[in-house]
């Protein structure tokens, strides 16, 4: 979701109003059609969907053992979708050349797991900076917006800051599996404490002037107090809109989510 601010003349006076836009990862419409190796559902016919039913990005992980996404869904998508295309990617050459020659609007360095379901955890910017700055700067040199997926800890946002990330996504995993297991209940004190370090972390994110972005697990119940934090800007949401995709279809899932997080910006 992607916050950004404008005047609106109401019988009070001058307003400043927030809107938040929703970035839809897609990955899993692969995953569906890997499950068979053949043609159907397209991602891409998914990512247009998705467009008409409000979403304001497109997110796609391009895995090293290409487990979902592939090569040709990331070009396809690049070529045809005609909303901000942000590309999740391990931190590697390969990936780096890649992303180079697709020139997608965003780039996130990810951590990657061939054992995991899922990302699990944020990219270590601080042990890991003398290998990954060099890939950075490439993708700097190549004139490509560059995000860090990373964990709400102090020492890996002002990592990002001097290696020149312009965005920093905080992983909000930990909060989502908490208000899980405290039976959604957002002022449940280990979820309360939970989502003032994301807010914290937002704050320091801003602060360095980069953008604060969140993401991962959110789903339809656990969004509105991520959406209601101060200053963040996009929130990329994938395997809840895709699994009620497949009950209600894309656009009707992307239109719920969307009317979700725009009760937060009222």
């Amino acid at each position: 979701i992607y916050r950004h601010s404008w005047w609106r003349n109401v019988d009070s006076g001058p307003t400043l109003i927030n809107v938040i836009q929703l970035g839809v990862n897609i990955d899993h419409v692969a995953t569906v059609r890997q499950a068979r190796r053949t043609w159907e559902p397209d991602p891409v016919w998914a990512a247009a969907e998705a467009h008409l039913g409000g979403a304001d990005g497109i997110t796609v992980h391009l895995r090293e053992d290409r487990r979902h996404i592939q090569d040709e869904d990331v070009r396809r998508l690049r070529e045809l979708v005609h909303i901000k295309l942000n590309l999740e990617m391990a931190a590697t050459p390969e990936m780096i050349k890649i992303a180079i020659d697709t020139q997608p609007h965003t780039v996130m360095l990810v951590p990657e797991g061939r054992e995991e379901v899922t990302t699990e955890g944020g990219l270590d910017l601080v042990s890991g900076r003398s290998r990954l700055q060099p890939l950075v700067d490439q993708l700097h040199d190549a004139g490509l917006t560059t995000s860090a997926f990373i964990d709400a800890l102090t020492e890996q946002i002002d990592t990002a800051a001097e290696m020149g990330f312009s965005i920093c996504e905080i992983h909000t995993g930990p909060y989502a599996h908490a208000f899980h297991e405290h039976g959604r209940d957002a002022e449940a004190p280990e979820v309360a404490t939970l989502l003032q370090q994301l807010s914290d972390a937002g704050q320091q994110i801003q602060r360095f002037g980069m953008r604060f972005n969140a993401g991962h697990a959110l789903n339809y119940y656990n969004v509105q107090p991520v959406a209601a934090l101060p200053g963040v800007r996009e929130l990329h949401i994938g395997h809840s809109i895709v699994s009620r995709s497949v009950l209600i279809g894309m656009r009707d899932a992307v239109r719920e989510m969307k009317a979700l997080i725009r009760e937060m910006a009222r």
